[in-house]
Protein backbone atom coordinates (compact mmCIF):
# COMPACT_ATOMS: atom_id res chain seq x y z
CA UNK A 1 0.00 0.00 0.00
CA UNK A 2 2.88 2.32 0.80
CA UNK A 3 4.47 1.78 -2.60
CA UNK A 4 1.16 2.62 -4.27
CA UNK A 5 0.91 5.84 -2.27
CA UNK A 6 4.47 6.75 -3.24
CA UNK A 7 3.61 6.07 -6.87
CA UNK A 8 0.60 8.37 -6.61
CA UNK A 9 2.81 11.13 -5.21
CA UNK A 10 5.23 10.57 -8.08
CA UNK A 11 2.30 10.67 -10.50
CA UNK A 12 1.20 13.99 -9.07
CA UNK A 13 4.69 15.50 -9.14
CA UNK A 14 6.07 14.09 -12.38
CA UNK A 15 3.61 12.01 -14.40
CA UNK A 16 6.01 10.99 -17.23
CA UNK A 17 8.42 9.47 -14.73
CA UNK A 18 5.55 7.68 -12.97
CA UNK A 19 4.32 6.19 -16.26
CA UNK A 20 7.86 5.14 -17.15
CA UNK A 21 8.19 3.43 -13.76
CA UNK A 22 4.85 1.72 -14.33
CA UNK A 23 6.02 0.40 -17.70
CA UNK A 24 9.49 -0.66 -16.53
CA UNK A 25 8.34 -2.50 -13.38
CA UNK A 26 7.46 -5.78 -15.18
CA UNK A 27 10.77 -5.73 -17.06
CA UNK A 28 12.76 -5.23 -13.87
CA UNK A 29 10.75 -8.02 -12.21
CA UNK A 30 11.63 -10.37 -15.09
CA UNK A 31 15.30 -9.42 -14.91
CA UNK A 32 15.44 -10.11 -11.16
CA UNK A 33 13.56 -13.42 -11.36
CA UNK A 34 16.68 -15.58 -12.00
CA UNK A 35 18.35 -14.11 -8.92
CA UNK A 36 15.30 -15.02 -6.82
CA UNK A 37 15.42 -18.57 -8.16
CA UNK A 38 19.12 -18.80 -7.35
CA UNK A 39 18.37 -17.53 -3.85
CA UNK A 40 15.71 -20.19 -3.35
CA UNK A 41 18.16 -22.86 -4.52
CA UNK A 42 20.95 -21.64 -2.24
CA UNK A 43 18.53 -21.53 0.70
CA UNK A 44 17.50 -25.12 -0.04
CA UNK A 45 21.14 -26.27 -0.18
CA UNK A 46 21.90 -24.59 3.16
CA UNK A 47 18.79 -26.19 4.66
CA UNK A 48 19.94 -29.61 3.44
CA UNK A 49 23.44 -29.08 4.83
CA UNK A 50 21.98 -27.99 8.18
CA UNK A 51 19.77 -31.09 8.28
CA UNK A 52 22.76 -33.34 7.52
CA UNK A 53 24.91 -31.72 10.20
CA UNK A 54 22.13 -31.82 12.82
CA UNK A 55 21.15 -35.44 12.05
CA UNK A 56 23.47 -37.08 14.64
CA UNK A 57 22.11 -34.84 17.41
CA UNK A 58 18.53 -35.69 16.45
CA UNK A 59 19.32 -39.41 16.40
CA UNK A 60 21.05 -39.29 19.80
CA UNK A 61 18.25 -37.25 21.36
CA UNK A 62 15.74 -39.96 20.54
CA UNK A 63 12.01 -39.60 20.19
CA UNK A 64 10.16 -37.27 22.59
CA UNK A 65 7.88 -40.12 23.72
CA UNK A 66 10.63 -42.08 25.48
Amino acid sequence: MLSFMLWLVLLFLCWPLALLALLLYPLVWLLLLPFRLIGIGVDAVFGLLRAIVMLPARVLRGSPGR
